[in-house]
């Protein structure tokens, strides 16, 4: 790609992707298997490479955490392609309506063309592997927008795709807002974009202007609920092991926690030593994970200081300093009772803050859940299966888990998707397939059919008919 103008060189990707589709615009599986078997071969070849260059950006990310949160689940999407792909794009049957007999019907799924994949920044592997397996899977080419905040990963992946790849296959892209901004409003036939509710609305606006049709995954601030009677040790655990993940830089990490109020301060009790052990050594552990830049480190700290402003001082969770300037690092704090007032209880937060509300009965918490934009996930504690499944019944969310954080992420045979302003459609294994495809209806007549009784001029017999399938 030419580097003086890499917006005249995305749209000439783009047709070049677009001539190639309607040469061969419906794949054999042999030919979509062999790019998914290439795309892991990548993954395994240059694990290394990958973690190394992510460690770089973010100026400190253990490789066991980018393993965890980005290769294996990378991998785990893209054999759930190689596994389920050539049934999922067989011709799906369908029922004929008895007035149409003895005719048949069928759905038959077929690629949509070029796929324009935009990745932000927090795992720029797992969130371009994820939607590329779901485009080649249902025989698409892809565009891929790396973020520009993960230099060092962008130019590496750019080039191992382009090692095994013919740019009409997939091709990565790189560059700033503005060619961001350009990649969004490139006529692709589908759009997948990964980020921020308020860049999540430009992209959508971008797209609408060549009625593109997008999956949008957003974030927003997905609570964790504590119900009465649910061990305090048990959800400061998993809770804490959810928000810490990244250092807090997860679209589905809990954003904030509800627990009874009678517990609050056993709650910061057990999350501060579940803090420590999960870091002995504090904000210097190797296994704790740096903010990405100091932009966001500095939105941040700027949380923490409003709060304090407000009254509401912060509480640190580890031995030793909570800040790391130069390094931008940044320890775990709660904002104990934080006011909806504050930034860090309006915006998603994205780091290692966690406010913690206490309420008085249960039916509080679904209340305030309900009473904030819809959430990509809601993370429910409770022994009580009745009531957590109440509280998915009340509540309007992306997705849930009981008992647990992040882990409906990880699983291929489950839709991943936000409502509303956490985000519209779904990928991931099949629903992924389905989002990247055409599932286009077929209707074949019989030799021997009754239509021509409904041909004009129509007849006596024709407005019996009527008349009796009114009644049938």
């Amino acid at each position: 790609m030419s580097h003086s103008d890499p917006i005249t060189a995305a749209a000439a990707l783009l047709h070049a992707q677009r001539v190639a589709h309607r040469q061969a615009p419906f794949p054999d599986w042999k030919a979509r298997r062999d790019r998914l078997a290439r795309l892991k071969q990548l993954l395994l070849e240059h694990e290394t490479a990958i973690e190394d260059a992510i460690d770089a950006d973010f100026g400190g990310r253990p490789r066991a955490e980018t393993q965890i949160a980005e290769v294996f689940p990378s991998l785990g999407e893209v054999r759930a392609a190689m596994r389920g792909g050539r049934r999922w794009m067989k011709p799906r049957g369908a029922w004929v309506s008895k007035w149409f007999l003895p005719a048949r019907a069928w759905i038959m799924p077929r690629p949509v063309g070029v796929v324009g994949i935009i990745v932000p920044w927090n795992y720029p592997l797992y969130l371009a592997i994820g939607p590329l397996a779901g485009a080649l899977a249902a025989g698409n080419r892809a565009m891929i927008k790396l973020s520009e905040y993960t230099p060092a990963f962008s130019a590496l992946f750019q080039r191992l795709v382009a090692e095994r790849f013919q740019p009409e296959e997939v091709a990565v892209v790189t560059g700033g807002p503005e060619v961001a901004a350009a990649f969004s409003a490139l006529p692709f036939d589908h759009l997948v974009f990964t980020g921020s509710t308020s860049v999540g609305r430009k992209v959508m606006s971008a797209a609408a202007g060549n009625l593109t049709p997008i999956t949008l995954e957003l974030g927003g601030k997905s609570p964790a609920v504590v119900a009465p009677g649910y061990s305090i040790e048990r959800a400061a655990a998993r809770i804490m092991m959810g928000k810490l993940l990244n250092a807090g830089q997860t679209c589905v990490a809990p954003d904030y926690v509800l627990v009874p109020r009678e517990q609050l301060d056993a709650f910061v009790d057990a999350a501060r030593r579940r803090a420590r052990a999960m870091y002995p050594a504090g904000l210097a552990d190797p296994d704790y994970c740096s903010i990405v830049d100091a932009r966001q480190y500095a939105r941040l700290a700027g949380y923490l200081d409003e709060a304090a402003g407000a009254g509401v001082p912060p509480v640190e969770l580890f031995d030793g300093p909570a800040r790391d300037d130069a390094a931008h690092r940044l320890g775990p704090v709660l904002l104990v009772d934080a006011p909806r007032t504050l930034t860090a209880m309006r915006d998603e937060i994205f780091g290692p803050i966690l406010p913690v509300l206490g309420y008085e009965r249960v039916e509080d918490t679904v209340a305030f859940v309900n009473g904030m934009p819809h959430p990509l996930a809601l993370y429910w504690f409770d022994d009580d299966a009745k009531r957590a499944r109440w509280a998915l019944e009340q509540t309007h969310v992306g997705g849930a888990c009981i008992n647990e954080t992040l882990a409906h992420v990880a699983q291929e045979e489950l839709p991943f998707g936000g409502v509303g302003p956490s985000g519209m459609g779904h990928y991931h294994g099949k629903w992924g397939f389905d989002a990247m495809s055409k599932l286009t209806p077929v209707f074949r007549q019989s030799r021997l059919n009754g239509m021509g009784l409904f041909m004009p001029p129509y007849r006596p017999a024709a407005r019996r008919l009527l008349e009796l399938m009114k009644r049938l």
